[in-house]
């Protein structure tokens, strides 16, 4: 994808199934589904095992000046066990990422819109035993209040099992390499690459605004994890650490781009990966998507 001089490639670390609809949305109920099984099967809802098909990609983002990552995945080798499709793990995620035109040492930038494991998995890699920032150049960028959140040395630290090892394998190389910068809303990456505060799945979550050749984009993290939340906004996910802050930064954002028309770019859309919005409902409110081959 381009828009105008900034390129864009998806890099996928996983996709196809996760969780049950139940186990994500708890608030989620069979009808639901029913009245939209004729967009959400086969590409977003497997019937058949009645889980949610998902995708773990990072966007790599190439500007005239830098090479930007959003997003760090899953990673390998790293110890998972709450989730066993993270767990030590060995997959050839860098090829995909070369593939695309990218070493680690063309990285520039690595933004982190939270800390949870299947975004910052990629932050370092194993050597010798010992892990290491993987893209050995880059600034390492993450929400000030998101730092504070994960940091397990804090007295005040809480724990959660689908974080286990994360602080220790993932983000405290980088802080110890001196690689990682903590940023705050307003932030800017580059030319037309921005940061903004977006709330409610964890505290410091980030979205990035992208403005180049006329076009306008959101990589939108996890303010919104499945299409499904595209018809029901209301639903909220189980790892929404405020889900009412989590509502209101995704009814916001979700409002703007069918009002502005702007792409949208989460980090766990299934195929095709990201959509376009116009308003189905707006006393709902709900909305339906614009897949890419629709534009």
């Amino acid at each position: 994808m381009r828009l105008g001089e900034i390129e864009i490639n998806r890099i996928e670390d996983y996709h196809g199934l996760g969780f049950q609809p139940e186990q994500m949305f708890p608030d989620l109920r069979p009808q639901m589904l029913e009245a939209e099984r004729d967009w959400l099967i086969p590409r977003f809802y497997d019937p058949a095992s009645h889980r949610l098909c998902t995708s773990i990609h990072s966007w790599l983002v190439r500007t005239p000046r830098r090479t930007i990552l959003i997003d760090a995945c899953i990673g390998n080798h790293k110890q998972r066990p709450s989730i066993e499709r993270f767990h030590m793990r060995n997959e050839p995620w860098l090829e995909r990422l070369q593939a695309a035109g990218a070493r680690p040492e063309n990285v520039d930038v690595v933004l982190c819109t939270h800390l949870h494991a299947d975004h910052v998995g990629w932050n370092t890699r194993l050597e010798n035993g010992c892990w290491v920032p993987t893209f050995p150049n880059a600034r390492y960028l993450c929400g000030r209040a998101d730092f504070e959140r994960w940091d397990e040395r804090r007295p005040d630290f809480v724990p959660r099992p689908i974080n286990e090892n994360v602080f220790a394998d993932s983000i405290l190389p980088v802080l110890e390499s001196g690689q990682l910068v903590l940023i705050d809303e307003g932030y800017v990456i580059d030319d037309g690459v921005i940061v903004e505060a977006a709330p409610g799945h964890s505290p410091g979550h980030l979205k990035v605004r992208v403005r180049a050749g006329g076009e306008e984009a959101i990589f939108s993290g996890d303010v919104i994890h499945h299409p499904i939340q595209l018809a029901y906004p209301r639903l909220c996910s189980v790892f929404d650490e405020d889900p009412r802050a989590g509502l209101e930064t995704r009814l916001e954002l979700l409002a703007e781009c069918a009002q502005e028309g702007l792409l949208l770019l989460p980090t766990h859309f299934a195929q095709p990966f990201w959509c376009r919005l116009e308003v189905r409902d707006p006393d709902a409110p709900a909305y339906r998507p614009i897949w890419p081959e629709e534009v």
